[in-house]
């Protein structure tokens, strides 16, 4: 037991005694030694994680390491990009075969194509309801706390007219239907691999059971090849999350934190009452085990929260869900179909943005203005998954419809 707990006061001892020098060099202005304070510190942090061996508390801790090292080499920040970039190729691989494999397990495996059906009008019901609860609660949000009153908005994005072609309603409903499948595995459109795979799975269902087997048991062992494939990625996962928090530091510095802080307060706080005013009703209602379910959603939600991409979080959530206790058939269709459908987070942020743009604009827009707005985003928000910088592009056109400045 105390040689067990040798390596843990040591990495407290490094922890303390760096953050201490760190306390002391700031007060006292001497940047370099606040420098060696922060990296005594990390390297206690650093012990402590190695310890635990939970690959969640390894991720958090690359995270604050790459903060560090963007903050004090930013060239070096800026070239660890290849290394998040590598991750998240190998991410992407991952998703349209394992889509593929578990929906058409999922499907054709039980051959009840009515169960399926009442499966997706639930979900696609339980989306359009909450992604618009999370269009009001950001409009609600920029109201109260006003935070484009006086904020000039920064001149920025200088690729935005090229990516800000407004969408139609015949450009969102074509978005889902591929014309290619090897196109849409390539350019990893997720939608579209999905409307693919279930009319492929519902094809086999069709079929005889000795024309069905064979392939049932290779989409079976496609499915679960790929559960192994995302096991052997993730152990990358630490040194690509890193490395991506050390590009944003080193690319855009800590002061990129600073100079929107109301709206990124606001969206955050708005963020925070969305998910225990809504989810938590919801999950307590559906009696999620709550204890299980963080821990199980700890690891994707670092991943996407540090590559700013939901899909690099995709295959190691499924991955997660299924040990949890959902159903393979539930996992397959419901994830991927609720990328598209119900990303909260975004449609929650294009009302809040597209307020504050108007806020920071000096132009003052009544409530009613506010709710064609919101219930033009129910719409257009859906466009959101598998296009390139699609939040902006809904966002400048929605600017544009309602003569904000873009």
């Amino acid at each position: 037991m105390n040689e067990d707990r040798r390596p843990r006061a040591a990495a407290a001892v490094l922890f303390l005694g760096g953050a201490l020098l760190a306390a002391v060099a700031l007060f006292a202005g001497r940047p370099g030694l606040g420098q060696l304070g922060r990296w005594l510190a990390l390297a206690g942090v650093s012990a402590y994680a190695w310890r635990r061996r939970s690959l969640t508390t390894w991720i958090l801790v690359s995270m604050i390491v790459g903060a560090e090292i963007g903050h004090d080499w930013p060239a070096v920040g800026v070239n660890l990009r290849v290394l998040s970039q590598v991750f998240l190729r190998m991410i992407k691989t991952i998703i349209a075969p394992l889509i593929f494999g578990t929906l058409v397990v999922g499907i054709a495996g039980h051959s009840n194509l009515k169960q399926v059906g009442r499966m997706g009008v639930k979900a696609l019901i339980y989306f359009e309801a909450v992604t618009t609860i999370a269009l009001f609660i950001g409009l609600a949000a920029i109201n109260v706390t006003r935070a484009g009153v006086g904020v000039q908005p920064p001149s920025v994005l200088p690729h935005a007219d090229a990516q800000g072609q407004k969408q139609t309603l015949t450009d969102v409903i074509l978005h889902v239907f591929p014309e290619n499948v090897a196109k849409s595995v390539a350019e990893g459109q997720v939608l579209q691999i999905v409307v693919f795979s279930v009319l492929f799975a519902i094809a086999l269902a069709l079929l005889s059971e000795e024309k069905r087997r064979p392939m049932l048991e290779f989409a079976s062992s496609l499915s679960e090849t790929m559960f192994k494939f995302t096991n052997i990625v993730m152990y990358f996962a630490p040194i690509g999350v890193g490395a991506a928090i050390a590009y944003t530091v080193g690319h855009m510095g800590l002061g990129i934190l600073y100079n929107l802080f109301k709206l990124l307060a606001t969206l955050y706080l708005a963020l925070i009452a969305f998910l225990l005013g809504v989810l938590l009703p919801i999950a307590l209602l559906a009696r999620v085990p709550l204890r299980r379910f963080v821990a199980a959603v700890a690891e994707p939600v670092s991943i996407a929260f540090a590559t700013t991409s939901s899909e690099a979080a995709l295959p190691l959530a499924m991955e997660k869900m299924e040990e949890l206790g959902v159903p393979r058939q539930i996992v397959a269709f419901v994830m991927p179909t609720g990328y598209s459908f119900n990303l909260d987070g975004s449609t929650l942020y294009l009302s809040l943005a597209s307020i504050f743009v108007a806020q920071a604009a000096g132009l003052h827009l009544g409530f009613g203005q506010q709710l064609v707005i919101v219930f033009t985003l129910m719409l257009t928000s859906k466009g959101v998954a598998g296009v390139p910088r699609a939040t902006l592009v809904i966002l400048l056109g929605t600017a544009a419809s309602f003569g904000l400045p873009e």
